[in-house]
C-alpha cells in the first residue's frame, strides 16, 4: 500500500483563511430519486485517501473516486437488501471495505474487482462497524445492543463471526485503539458514558462521563493522543487518552453530534449533526473555534481526508460533498 505524503501542518491564525479558499466538489448519485430517498448514512476514506465510500439508505454502496466526480467513474457494489448503515475500511489494505446493512449482513468487498469476498450473518439488524488497525478483527454491532466480532486471516482468506456480546445499555457505535493485536475497544453508551474496555474480554478498564445524555459517536486522533466524543447533548468532549481526562468541551453544535472526526495532523476536530446547517471546526489544543463551513442543509455525516485538509460532508439531496477536491491552496 503506497503511503501518504501528508501536506504541511497549517496554524490556526492561518487555518480560515485558507480553508475558506478550498472549492467544494459534488459527487451526485443518479440513485436519489427526490429527497430523502438517497439519505447518505456513512462516509468513510480509505487508508490512502484515493477513494471515499458513502452508504445510502436507499441500499446503494459506492466507491468514489474524488479526483474524478462524475457518476461513471464510480464503483457501485451490490448485494445489500437494506439500508446501510456504516461502512469501514481495512487499515491495512487500501482497497478492502466492510459494510454493515439493516438486512443482518456484514458483507467484505474487494473493490477492485467490485466483488463480494465474504458475507457474514449477524442474527439481527446492523448498526456499526469498526476495523482494528491490525485489520486482524472487525467488530460489528446490531441494533439490539449485541456485539458481534468477527475474526479475519489472510492465508487462507477466512472471516469467521465469533460468539455474540450482548450489552448491558445502548451501543451506538464501538472503536478498536491502535494495537497489535487488539487490546482496547471503547464502547459509546446510552447513558452518556464511553467505556474503555479490554479486548477480548471487554471486561471495564474506565468508565468516561462524557455526556448528559445519549453518545452516539467517537474518534480517536492520528496519533492517538486524544479521543473525541459527540453526544446528544449538542457537545464534543475531548479526552487525553494518557490519563482519560477530559481537557475540553466544544459546543458550538446546535443537534446530537451523529458523528465526529480529527484532520489529518489531529490538530482541528469537526462534528456531524442532523440540525442546523454549518460545520465548525476547532483547534484541538485550545478548543477555540476556527473556521465555520455553511451547508444548505445538516450535515450528519463528516470525515476527513487522511492526509489532506479535505473535508467530506454529506447532507442535501444533491449527496457526497468534499471540500477541497475541486481545487484550492491545501
Amino acid at each position: 500500500m503506497a503511503p501518504i505524503t501528508p501536506r504541511k501542518y497549517v496554524p490556526k491564525d492561518r487555518f480560515n483563511a485558507l480553508f475558506s479558499a478550498l472549492k467544494t466538489q459534488t459527487y451526485h448519485d443518479p440513485a436519489s430519486r427526490g429527497p430523502g430517498s438517497h439519505t447518505i448514512r456513512t462516509i468513510a476514506w480509505n487508508p490512502t485517501g484515493h477513494l471515499i465510500a458513502t452508504g445510502s439508505a436507499d441500499r446503494t454502496l459506492r466507491i468514489w473516486n474524488p479526483e474524478k466526480p462524475q457518476v461513471r467513474n464510480s464503483t457501485e457494489l451490490r448485494g445489500h437488501n437494506g439500508a446501510i448503515e456504516r461502512v469501514a475500511w481495512n487499515p491495512t489494505k487500501e482497497a478492502e471495505l466492510a459494510s454493515v446493512s439493516s438486512d443482518g449482513t456484514c458483507k467484505f468487498w474487494d473493490v477492485r474487482s467490485k466483488t463480494c469476498i465474504a458475507t457474514v450473518q449477524l442474527g439481527g439488524e446492523g448498526l456499526t462497524v469498526a476495523w482494528s488497525s491490525d485489520g486482524s478483527t472487525v467488530m460489528v454491532g446490531r441494533k439490539d445492543d449485541t456485539l458481534i466480532p468477527i475474526s479475519i486471516t489472510t492465508s487462507p482468506a477466512t472471516y469467521t463471526p465469533l460468539p455474540p456480546l450482548p450489552q448491558p445499555t445502548q451501543t451506538n457505535q464501538t472503536l478498536f485503539a491502535p494495537s497489535n493485536p487488539p487490546k482496547t475497544l471503547l464502547l459509546t453508551t446510552g447513558l452518556g458514558t464511553i467505556t474503555v474496555a479490554n479486548y477480548p474480554t471487554l471486561s471495564p478498564l474506565h468508565t468516561l462521563h462524557a455526556h448528559t445524555s445519549s453518545c452516539s459517536s467517537l474518534a480517536l486522533s492520528p496519533s492517538g493522543r486524544y479521543l473525541a466524543t459527540g453526544g446528544s447533548d449538542a457537545l464534543i468532549t475531548l479526552w487525553d487518552t494518557a490519563d482519560w481526562v477530559c481537557r475540553r468541551t466544544l459546543g458550538a453544535m446546535v443537534g446530537s453530534v451523529r458523528s465526529v472526526g480529527f484532520s489529518w495532523d489531529g490538530a482541528y476536530v469537526v462534528g456531524g449533526s442532523d440540525e442546523g446547517n454549518g460545520l465548525e471546526i476547532a483547534h484541538v489544543e485550545t478548543g477555540e473555534y476556527v473556521c465555520k463551513l455553511d451547508t444548505s442543509a445538516p450535515a450528519t455525516c463528516v470525515a476527513w481526508h487522511p492526509g489532506r485538509y479535505w473535508l467530506a460532508y454529506s447532507g442535501d439531496a444533491m449527496g457526497l460533498k468534499i471540500v477541497g477536491a475541486a481545487g484550492g491552496p491545501l
